[in-house]
């Protein structure tokens, strides 16, 4: 709409200004002094109307440079009746920032689920990332994590990384970012376990993928290892989302968590699998 609005703002000041070009050439009569002003006048009008379909205004080129936000906010919920009486909640917000050299990502996730009115998982994930592009590809970065789950035999654990990072692919439809550093985790058991409390150097490895395959749909798989001489710790997440309407999405996604040594009475590994709404700003 824009280019055909343009074309036809064009398209008539140049028949007006072939005509002005062709009254100079004769003495201008007092009525064809004021037909010229109307005509200036309402060429004003229908600039600024244009203008204002467009969107091409000083203020909204400005606000589209300064919007550096984007992310998603998910929301999902469950509840079973009958001869399973089950009910989840499922949250995520994924918030970024870029700006110049800078990439600013944060994230919270929360699991809650209640069967027969008593709670079964209880589960609540924060992360902080900050990455320095420094070229094309390469950045350095810095990471902190919080991890409570109620039912792993764990209070929380909490990691802190930095490192180097590279962008293995960057286009339109994949981007592929890698990660690895030296790292800290202090894992905290829960009160009644008889498992003691450990701290200890980790190396961590990140991996995630992004693959927007139409226009609508788009396909990400991350991967994080957390490896340490007395625990590794490996967790991944493959998702699915697709866009319903607007800034609206459905999305599935599965998640595995694998701890290799767990307090006594829980398991190594720890699957979900949800459906959500997003919301992508």
């Amino acid at each position: 709409m824009k280019k055909h609005l343009n074309i036809a703002l064009f398209s008539m000041t140049v028949l007006i200004s072939n005509d002005l070009i062709a009254q100079e050439n004769k003495e201008l009569t007092v009525e064809e002094t004021k037909k010229i002003e109307e005509l200036n006048h309402e060429i004003q009008k229908i600039t600024e109307e244009i203008t204002w379909l467009t969107g091409t205004t000083a203020e909204q080129e400005t606000a589209e440079k300064d919007n550096i936000w984007s992310g998603d906010v998910e929301f999902g919920y469950v509840d079973t009746s009958g001869n399973t009486e089950e009910s989840t909640i499922k949250s995520r917000v994924d918030i970024k920032r870029e700006k110049n050299e800078w990439r600013y990502n944060l994230l919270f996730d929360s699991l809650n689920s209640e069967t027969k009115g008593k709670r079964s998982a209880e589960k609540y994930f924060f992360a902080n990332r900050l990455a320095f592009q420094y070229s094309e590809y390469d950045y350095a970065f810095g990471y902190l994590s919080y991890d409570e789950d109620n039912f792993s035999g764990f209070d929380y654990q909490a990691t802190t990384s930095a490192g180097y990072g590279r962008r293995l692919i960057n286009n339109e439809v994949m981007q592929w970012d890698v990660e690895v550093g030296p790292g800290y985790r202090y894992s905290k058991v829960d009160d009644n376990s008889i498992a003691d409390d450990s701290e200890e150097v980790i190396l961590r490895a990140f991996s995630k993928y992004s693959w927007h395959f139409s226009d609508n749909a788009d396909f990400s798989q991350a991967a994080n290892i957390e490896a340490g001489k007395d625990n590794t710790i490996s967790k991944s997440i493959t998702a699915l989302k697709v866009q319903v309407i607007g800034a609206l999405s459905l999305k599935l996604s599965y998640t595995i968590k694998y701890t290799e040594d767990v307090p006594p009475g829980t398991r190594h590994a720890d699957t979900e699998t949800a459906v959500t709404l997003t919301y992508s700003f």
